[in-house]
């Protein structure tokens, strides 16, 4: 199954619908089902562009 890399919106608490952790402030890896979807349509959470990450740790090496 894809996944992306998702944050919780600054100031809210998104828990995981199968563990009932909250989602990281650091950002999680996440499943791209329905559930996580709707999270990011009504705007509970960010998806974190992973692309950044990459060309960051490129830059420093």
């Amino acid at each position: 199954m894809a996944t992306f890399k998702l944050k919780p919106q600054k100031g809210l608490t998104v828990r995981d619908p199968e563990t009932r952790e909250p989602l990281k402030a650091t950002g999680e890896e996440k499943p791209r089902n329905t559930y996580w979807l709707r999270r990011v349509k009504d705007k509970s959470v960010t998806v974190m562009d992973a692309k950044k990450n990459t060309s960051t740790k490129e830059s420093e090496q």
